[in-house]
């Protein structure tokens, strides 16, 4: 069965490659130059994650990112 999983990208700012964090797996990221070639990369990080990690059963649920300014 498909599941769906929240990735948050960032850019790392010294190689200027995106990191991608799969929110509800902890400990699960990669990285890649550019958007398709991570794409594939976190399709592959989970499916690692899965296969050594067979009872997934308590993954948090997914409920939304601020982005919050304060004061310099």
């Amino acid at each position: 069965m498909d599941q769906d999983y929240t990735i948050v990208i960032e850019r790392d700012p010294e190689p200027g490659w995106l990191t991608a964090e799969v929110d509800e797996l902890p400990g699960c990221y990669t990285q890649a130059p550019d958007l398709p070639a991570l794409g594939a990369n976190v399709r592959e990080a989970i499916a690692v994650y899965l296969d050594a990690n067979h009872a997934v059963d308590t993954r948090p649920e997914f409920v939304g990112t601020w982005r919050v300014r304060v004061p310099a």
